[in-house]
């Protein structure tokens, strides 16, 4: 807003005046008034870039992240923190809780015991990454333990069950911002439930689906924080912070007395792309198979970042050949095909698409 006024027009300004009513002052460079004025301009110039970086800080649109906390603030909203990823790991004895091990940069803690296999050999157990974000849902394989524990020979990291997650990112908090705006979460309404199990550490995306067995039930259909299927894990937590089962419809949760809530998560649909592709000279499908799955896997995690919003999404062939075409090396792309048939694959809105596999046929120029 006030970029225009800079020091030369500033002082500019101030001489001007002087002369006004005395046009025979001296005001050139190093005069007496030329020297009196400049440092003056050069404060005022000072003054008025703190006034603009002010002005942005009042609004939310430009707020720096320290003012649009405050600014969300307002709004009951605060930055969702970071999380500690919770993951099964799988061992040959029996392994106290609060036992901690180490794998790569990153250590973690056992914290509950899940199963054990039907020849009592081989125990299933949840651990905590102890380091909180994103890093924690990267690191599988062998564990070292820090502690000796008797009996214990393999001791394996096998999967994610509720992924970590950073802190809200600033873009991320603006954008609930502005939401919060234009949707009234209330006692139980359809935002209500979606703004509150989006909440719950894990969880990336909801959806909602209210009388789905008849009055007062309401189905939550959840992602976790990857936009991949739930985990079991993530959603018996989800559950008994909504509507606990042994209590379901009693109030006890966040759930409104006299709801039952059954949470649920997406059904994983296969995705097997198959394509003749024409290449360069130099290239072959070896050259770009990694980029090519790469860029597959980044389209179909857009639709399931997508998929709240939606009541049926599609799986587009022109989009996957636009993904691969994209590629160097790549000239022309024909015959398409998805789970084998030359069309769109429709999901409904209960369904999610993942990656199979890639075929290619390659033609040469």
């Amino acid at each position: 807003m006030y970029e225009n006024i800079t020091y030369e027009v500033i002082l500019q300004r101030m001489i001007d005046k002087v002369i006004e009513g005395n046009p025979h002052v001296d005001t050139r460079e190093g005069s007496i008034v030329y020297n009196a004025l400049a440092p003056a301009a050069v404060e005022l110039q000072n003054m008025y870039i703190e006034f603009d970086w002010m002005l942005n800080q009042s609004f939310a649109d430009t707020a720096s992240r320290e003012y649009l906390i405050k600014r969300a603030a307002e709004r009951g909203i605060e930055p969702e923190k970071a999380t500690n990823a919770i993951l099964e790991g799988v061992f040959d004895a029996d392994i106290p809780f609060g036992s901690r091990f180490s794998l790569d940069k990153l250590n973690y803690v056992v914290t509950d015991f899940i199963s054990i296999d039907e020849n009592q050999e081989i125990r299933t157990y949840e651990l905590m990454c102890e380091t909180v974000g994103e890093v924690g849902n990267q690191q599988f394989g062998t564990l070292i333990p820090i502690d000796y524990i008797d009996g214990l020979t393999t001791a394996e990291l096998t999967s994610v069950l509720i992924p970590g997650e950073d802190e809200e990112a600033t873009e991320v908090l603006r954008k609930r911002y502005f939401n919060s705006f234009e949707t009234n979460p209330y006692g139980g309404n359809k935002q209500d439930y979606i703004q509150k199990t989006n909440t719950i550490a894990g969880v990336g995306s909801t959806k909602v689906t209210p009388t789905w067995k008849g009055g007062g039930t309401v189905k939550v259909t959840i992602l976790d924080a990857e936009f991949n299927k739930a985990s079991t894990t993530l959603i018996n937590t989800v559950q008994t912070i909504l509507d606990p089962v042994s209590n379901q419809g009693e109030g006890l949760g966040v759930a409104p007395i006299g709801h039952v809530v059954t949470v649920d998560t997406a059904t994983e649909v296969v995705v097997n792309v198959a394509s003749t592709i024409t290449f360069a000279t130099g290239y072959n499908w070896d050259n770009i198979k990694n980029e090519a799955i790469a860029l597959i896997n980044d389209y179909l995690l857009e639709i399931r970042k997508d998929w709240m919003n939606q009541t049926i999404s599609y799986v587009r062939i022109a989009q996957i050949e636009r993904s691969l075409l994209s590629i160097i090396g790549v000239v022309d792309i024909t015959g398409t095909t998805i789970n084998s048939l030359a069309e769109n694959l429709e999901l409904n809105e209960y369904q999610i698409p993942i990656l199979g596999g890639v075929t290619v046929w390659e033609r040469l120029i």
